[in-house]
């Protein structure tokens, strides 16, 4: 649990996302995974996601802006980028297709062509 709120406290003073937090990451043990969620300092949700019991990043994590818009989502095998990554912004949308955590393939949309919500 130790190497588990070691990463956690890596990954939250590593994203300047989170400089100044005033709400504390929650870490709930589900099964043979935690699940964790970090904060914006207004208390919004900034990601969501899950480790394994040995400190590795899991399945779907998202990612959120100050106001709970998505700006990411995408999954991870035994800490590994794996599939098809999303990223919004004002934009556009980005569609990255990770392969042992390599960019494979880059596909991207402007605004003025709907193709995928992020609500």
């Amino acid at each position: 649990m130790k190497k588990l709120l070691l990463i956690a406290v890596f990954l939250v003073s590593g994203l300047t996302a989170f400089a100044q937090n005033d709400k504390k990451p929650t870490l709930e043990k589900k099964g043979d995974l935690i699940e964790a969620t970090y904060y914006h300092a207004n208390g919004e949700v900034a990601q969501t996601g899950f480790f394994t019991l040995d400190g590795k990043l899991q399945g779907e994590w998202k990612s959120f802006d100050v106001n709970g818009k998505k700006t990411a989502v995408g999954n991870y095998d035994k800490g590994q980028k794996v599939g098809k990554w999303f990223f919004w912004n004002t934009d556009r949308l980005s569609e990255v297709d990770y392969a042992n955590s390599k960019i494979k393939d880059v596909n991207t949309w402007k605004r003025s062509t709907t193709v995928v919500s992020n609500k």
